[in-house]
């Protein structure tokens, strides 16, 4: 390989002005909310992360100061303080005030870079009360300060260092993040831990000065660590792990992938180390070749017969774990969020490479081989069950027509933004729910016991699963193959389940279903947990009981109530009940929804203009996938560590 041009000045390109960002500040990074506060972070340590992926750097640390502004520094070859031409100023204050400014542009910087845009330590700057950069390179320590984009000093040299590299350490303006300026330490964890994943040989590092908390990464397997992580709760097919990092044209390809005995596929996609959700042209080739391999595989192995039909790509993929990493020097992603990759060329390097190594290692490894094409034909075999299930319902218009759910008591809106379909626990409190509802846009189906842990369990098995199937036809979108969330019959579907273990159980239960095959019913915020009350606070001789929704709220509730009345001189008497303290006869806990007549339960947990109402949203969905396999899965030893692990934020459990 052509030895690389030095890093200078010359390598920084301006394309356009700052203006823009302190206005519009949204086009730039998301949104001034939380989401838009963490990606400033992004923003400077991607850079950093460039720096390691060209083999510059080995360390990024983060560190979240006590004034709440955020420190990144890396030991990389520092950000050039020479001259740029085309600005008259340093390399260092043309990257923090000009748009468009870096060395990703030239081709002379970087070869491969997370940040097509370039826009990142500018916009940073921009939205910065301060910021404060320091320049380890050539032997000295360079700095220069900022605030809110402009600089406050030229640079400043500093004195002698033996180190390279770059710290950015920024304040967030609080004029444009109204909502929040406070940096969550988990997100700040997750993202470190991916890019310790993603780049080999790099060590990341973060430092809450406040609390004292220190964490690090380092993972010598690189994406392989990623993949047994991200089976974590699962049972591997087989301990081994096939890897393969290649170079194909001026691509760089890397895949490592692990079966497993789930029954759903866990693809991660990732171009220049940015995670790509809708995956792209790298995951197009992927399953290509998988599904190619697997197939030739099967035949000459005769586990295949010459008459039966091809595995199919879900049949080679169901249970597998894969994550895909390509470099690329010109990344194309469609829209500014990088969702997906478009690079045409990709497609052919990552199927060419997946085609050439997975078929090298399912010879070398005929035993892992046989094990998961066993896998896939079961999984054939169950598809051609499921798919008979599914025909033989569609034929008998179970899941359309005009006939719907015997137990479903409909609303007589037939528009879906004004219509809700609560899912109750039980048949008494179904009967209470509907006899207390507006029945004009609320909708109530009632549900018998615990519904099925679709976690284990095949399209085929659930479509045979009366509850479950009732649900289905209620919401009117259909399932899998059939899916369409435009076709959801309500705005809100409303879990209503008891306070207690038990309702807890039924709303994991309903949460699992909706995040293994409805997940675009929860991404469209259509998804709701009710909170009913706890607790009735009863008033003596007098209507208008006060309900209470927990623990806390109770004793704020109650507290308040007895100073209020210290206050009017009422003379308490510590020895009495809290409740009889505040002027209560009765404090009554209610145990489940069907101890509440009809006009209780409308009042409390389904009036719109008193209800409590939790929105489901996947925020993570890594997170999310493990916690349902840690839940729902086989691995008893998994969800007892999780139990015993949140224990202690259990506040008062009824067994």
């Amino acid at each position: 390989m052509a030895k690389q041009k030095e890093y200078d000045s010359d390598d920084i390109q301006v394309l356009e002005g700052l203006e823009p960002v302190r206005k519009r500040p949204g086009m730039y990074i998301g949104g001034t909310g939380s989401e838009g506060l963490h990606h400033l972070i992004k923003e400077i340590a991607d850079n950093s992360v460039d720096e390691a992926i060209a083999g510059h750097a080995t360390e990024l640390h983060v560190t979240m100061k006590a004034d709440g502004a955020i420190s990144v520094k890396d030991n990389g070859r520092g950000i050039p303080v020479g001259i740029v031409e085309k600005t008259g100023k340093s390399g260092l204050e043309t990257v923090l005030t000009v748009l468009h400014a870096g060395g990703k542009f030239g081709g002379g910087g970087y070869k491969v870079s997370s940040g097509l845009h370039g826009v990142g330590s500018s916009v940073v700057n921009a939205l910065s009360t301060r910021l404060f950069a320091e320049v380890r390179t050539g032997g000295f320590v360079y700095e220069q300060e900022y605030e809110r984009g402009v600089p406050l000093t030229s640079i400043q040299k500093k004195g002698k260092t033996t180190e390279t590299g770059t710290t950015i350490t920024f304040l967030p303006d609080n004029t444009i993040f109204k909502e929040t300026t406070e940096f969550d330490y988990d997100w700040i964890i997750d993202y470190l831990r991916h890019q310790a994943y993603l780049t080999k040989g790099l060590r990341t590092y973060l430092f809450d000065e406040v609390t004292g908390r220190r964490f690090s990464f380092y993972f010598e397997g690189g994406i392989q660590s990623y993949v047994k992580h991200l089976n974590i709760g699962k049972e591997p097919v087989d301990d081994d792990i096939f890897y393969v990092d290649k170079i194909q044209g001026d691509t760089q390809v890397e895949i490592a992938l692990q079966y497993t005995d789930s029954f759903t596929e866990t693809i991660k996609a990732f171009a220049n180390n940015v995670f790509n959700p809708d995956g792209g042209t790298h995951l197009t080739g992927f399953r290509s070749a998988l599904t190619r391999v697997v197939n030739d595989y099967a035949r000459k192995s005769g586990a295949l017969k010459e008459k039966e039909e091809n595995l199919s790509g879900e049949d080679t993929r169901e249970g597998m774990t894969a994550v895909i990493l390509v470099k690329i020097p010109d990344p194309q992603f469609e829209g500014q969020t990088k969702n997906k990759l478009g690079n045409p060329e990709t497609r052919a390097y990552v199927e060419q490479v997946m085609t050439e190594y997975f078929n090298y290692y399912l010879e070398e490894h005929p035993a892992i081989a046989k094990k998961i094409v066993d896998k896939a034909l079961l999984s054939a075999r169950a598809r051609k069950a499921a798919r008979a299930a599914r025909e033989n319902i569609i034929r008998k218009g179970v899941l359309e027509g005009a006939s719907m759910p015997g137990k479903l008591a409909d609303c007589s809106s037939k528009d879906p933004k004004n219509s809700e379909l609560y899912l109750v626990e039980g048949d008494s409190a179904g009967g209470s729910a509907k006899s207390g509802r507006d029945s004009a846009t609320q909708a109530i189906l009632p549900l018998r016991g615990k519904v099925l842990n679709v976690e284990r369990a095949r399209l085929d098995k659930m479509l045979a699963n009366n509850e479950i199937l009732n649900l289905i036809k209620a919401m009117g979108v259909g399932i899998e193959e059939s899916f369409d969330v435009s076709a959801l019959r309500y705005d809100r579907i409303i879990i209503m389940t008891d306070a207690d273990v038990d309702g807890s159980h039924i709303s994991t239960l309903l949460l699992t279903f909706f995040f293994r095959f409805m997940q675009p019913v929860i991404d469209g915020g259509h998804l709701y947990l009710a909170k009913p009350p706890l607790f009735e606070l009863v008033k003596q001789g007098k209507k208008g009981n006060t309900f209470i929704y927990d623990e806390d709220e109770l004793t704020v509730v109650l507290d308040e109530i007895i100073a209020a009345r210290k206050k009017e001189g009422v003379k308490i008497d510590p020895e009495d009940e809290q409740y009889r303290q505040a002027g209560f006869i009765e404090q009554k806990r209610y145990k489940g929804l069907g101890e509440m007549d009809a006009e209780q339960l409308f009042e409390t947990t389904m009036n719109p203009e008193k209800r409590v109402l939790v929105q489901v949203r996947v925020e993570d969905a890594e997170k999310a996938d493990a916690i349902f396999n840690k839940l729902m899965g086989t691995e008893v030893e998994l969800r007892k560590n999780f139990i015993q692990s949140h224990a202690k934020f259990v506040k008062d459990l009824d067994i």
